[in-house]
């Protein structure tokens, strides 16, 4: 497990990938009765055309297929073509989009559609387009081959870009999914630490809890070592995507199975029937969990099989992943608040080094947290006088890194076409901040304290992702959320435990976490928890 959380810790803060192209919606309607109907994303440069934000009172345009032609120049065009007042398709290359739109415009074509097979991406251009007054968008090639198939030979289009919606409602889900994951983490801590205690009194549950539980503790120095190993794995995952997607997917396999057995196994013990016993290698097994280890591998399989089928997919990897970090929050141990500081602030470090400060290092200006989020862009073309700019097809085809919570947006919107269809959540805005919520949790029950500190970490970070979602819908990009989740969480557990005049004992913390055989017991003889310091 420590293996595996050391792997994961790399990918704890990636963003939602960010689309620097406009994106707009090709409505494609065939001629049958009724007609069928059918919408594809489009790019373009809002700053050359504008589009509708609706179809209302906007005319259709004839389609005319000419993939088999480029339109660089007029003598590419047969005399016997008309185009006039059409919707032209032509394919990506040789020239630039602007002396295509030229031809286009001069043989009186609508709107011009640049056909793309390597992905919609390609780079700003600084063409003069004064005399260029006809829409010009790029469109994948293969929505093109659909659209015929889908919609027949006869096929009328529109072209428009809808408003972004201010708020999508995937977000109140996605804030249910963190706060509820991060407290129920932080509980499930504390209900561990009261296990340890209780296990202190007597010798026998002692050693029977040492070998039941795998607990990991971080010191300051194994947190710094942590943060290392984060670098190290997100500049590899940047390198050599290709090939360490892979091996992450199959260790979120891995893990997340372990994981939901973890949090399953824990309820289900709670239960007084079906203990059946079953006795292999010297040792008795309970039969509901053998049943039970089938049912997380097969959901972890299954996941793996059907992990790009964008319609249910996401349900089971939003399962595992709050396995996972359940999981991860209850097993990893901050000994102390000083611990949780040093965590903290070197992860909120690592996420706005790479996220603002690698653009400027980075060849093509891009983030490399952003480019290992979305996958690096591979097979893009390097044209001059190109339209647009926008994500082309990953070198890894469909395979993103499992390391989000996903929940489909609610609203409908141009995003919903061109591959942003999910509303993300790192799981490192839910493990990190976890963690502290569960050392908050920890130290109430030894300090015997009314959960102020479990209750007052919890509120602060829901703030804290308020604060994230106010400050995304106000930018219209993806932010790195524990430059906000941090600080609430940070500051108010401070202020808390200064209030209560209990800095020094919170920023030591307990030393039960370091118990040898000379200690004397933190059970008093009336069962009573009591903290013993040296």
């Amino acid at each position: 497990m420590r293996r595996a959380g050391l792997l994961w810790a790399a990918l704890w803060a990636l963003l939602l990938p960010r689309v620097n192209a406009q994106e707009g919606i090709l409505h494609a309607s065939g001629n049958g009765i009724p007609p069928l109907t059918k919408d594809y994303c489009i790019r373009y440069n809002r700053s050359w055309i504008s589009l509708p934000n609706t179809l209302d009172n906007v005319a259709s345009s004839s389609l005319e297929n000419l993939t088999s032609k480029v339109f660089c120049s007029n003598s590419e065009v047969p005399s016997t073509l008309v185009i006039k007042d059409k919707a032209v398709v032509v394919m990506k290359g040789n020239c630039s989009f602007m002396d295509k739109a030229r031809t286009a415009q001069s043989h009186g074509a609508k709107i011009l559609l640049i056909a793309s097979k390597t992905g919609l991406s390609s780079s700003d251009t600084k063409t003069d387009v004064q005399n260029v007054t006809i829409p010009v968008a790029l469109v994948s090639y293969n929505d093109i081959m659909d659209m015929q198939q889908a919609l027949g030979a006869r096929i009328n289009v529109t072209l428009y870009s809808p408003s972004l919606p201010e708020f999508d409602y995937s977000m109140v889900v996605i804030f249910l999914i963190a706060v509820l994951t991060v407290a129920l983490g932080g509980y499930w801590s504390g209900v561990s630490e009261l296990e340890d205690l209780k296990a202190v009194a007597s010798p026998e549950d002692r050693e029977t809890r040492r070998k039941k539980e795998e607990n990991v503790t971080f010191t300051p120095l194994t947190v710094i070592i942590f943060v290392v190993i984060c670098c190290a794995m997100l500049l590899l995952l940047y390198f050599f995507y290709k090939w360490l997607v892979y091996v992450i997917i199959s260790v979120f396999c891995l893990a997340s199975a372990m994981s939901l057995y973890n949090c399953l196994s824990a309820l289900i013990r709670k239960l007084s029937f079906g203990q059946c016993r079953i006795s292999c290698c010297n040792k008795s097994i309970e039969v509901r969990l053998i049943f039970l280890a089938g049912f997380c591998i097969a959901t972890a399989v299954v996941w793996a099989v059907f992990r790009n089928e964008d319609r249910w997919a996401w349900i089971l990897q939003d399962i595992l992943g709050v396995a996972f970090c359940l999981n991860f929050i209850k097993t990893l141990k901050m000994p102390n608040f000083k611990s949780c500081v040093i965590l903290l602030g070197l992860l909120l470090l690592y996420d706005v080094f790479f996220v603002f400060i690698t653009p400027f290092i980075t060849k093509n200006g891009e983030s490399i947290m952003i480019e290992v989020a979305a996958g690096p862009f591979g097979n893009s073309e390097k044209n001059d006088g190109n339209l647009v700019e926008g994500p082309a097809e990953r070198s890894a085809p469909h395979e993103k890194l499992p390391v989000v919570i996903r929940v489909p947006r609610l609203e409908y919107s141009a995003l919903t076409l061109c591959g942003m269809p999910f509303s993300l959540l790192g799981f490192g805005d839910i493990i990190v901040p976890g963690l502290l919520v569960a050392y908050c949790r920890r130290f109430d029950i030894q300090t015997r304290s009314s959960s102020v500190y479990y209750v007052s970490c919890n509120i602060a970070y829901a703030v804290g992702m308020v604060l994230t979602f106010v400050v995304l819908a106000l930018m219209k990009m993806g932010q790195p959320a524990l430059l906000y989740l941090v600080p609430c969480t940070l500051i108010t557990s401070s202020l808390v435990a200064w209030r209560r005049k209990e800095m020094k004992k919170f920023w030591q913390g307990s030393s039960y976490q370091v118990l040898d055989s000379s200690r004397k017991p933190l059970l008093q003889d009336d069962g009573t928890s009591r903290l013993y310091s040296e």
